[in-house]
């Protein structure tokens, strides 16, 4: 079992991807109820596949680019880190976030920052630290050693597991609405052709 720390880390990751699925399946039903109403369900079972080969195509395309996704995460992130500052832009906060909730230092380690200005003004930000409530300054001693972006990485890939599966679900329960509704439309016409 995961340690109590480790499991609030994962927690917003999988809240995030619980909060998308719902919306996702709720799109899904609001349409088919829709549909339903119109009586269009061979037009709806097209729709469903081919809202299924988009999401077909972007898996395949996300698993071929990874490493350019990775290069991109990595780029943005230290653009982020040199660009720091106090003052609390977005960037600045998601620096910040990641740097308290993952307790880790910079990009690849804690020498990141010893690049930026905010640490030839100030030091280390409050984040880097190691315990609550310390003011680092310049003080290695007192900050996270290892970098954030190698934590990050190992946190989604070890969270692969769980979003495959997931993928795969909706994938399977999307295959079951587009040949129930398939059915449901050759009984509609065929029922319309035998009332005469």
């Amino acid at each position: 079992m995961a340690s109590p720390s480790r499991r609030l880390q994962t927690k917003p990751v999988i809240t995030c991807f619980k909060s998308v699925l719902l919306i996702y399946t709720f799109i899904f039903w609001i349409t088919g109820v829709i549909l339903l109403a119109v009586g269009i369900w061979g037009k709806y079972a097209m729709f469903l596949t081919l809202i299924f080969l988009v999401e077909l195509v972007a898996a395949i395309v996300g698993f071929v680019f990874r490493h350019e996704i990775k290069n991109s995460f990595k780029n943005n992130y230290e653009k982020a880190v040199k660009q720091y500052n106090a003052t609390g832009d977005y960037r600045s906060d998601a620096v910040d976030k990641i740097q308290s909730m993952l307790h880790c230092c910079g990009v690849t380690n804690y020498r990141d920052w010893k690049d930026t200005n905010y640490y030839s003004e100030k030091g280390f930000p409050e984040s880097c630290c190691k315990l609550e409530d310390c003011s680092p300054q310049r003080d290695a001693n007192k900050v996270n050693n290892e970098g954030c972006f190698i934590m990050v990485m190992t946190i989604i890939e070890s969270e692969m597991g769980v979003i495959a599966g997931i993928s795969f679900g909706v994938a399977c329960f999307q295959l079951i609405g587009i040949f129930l509704a398939y059915c449901l439309s050759r009984a509609i016409t065929n029922n319309q052709y035998e009332i005469v």
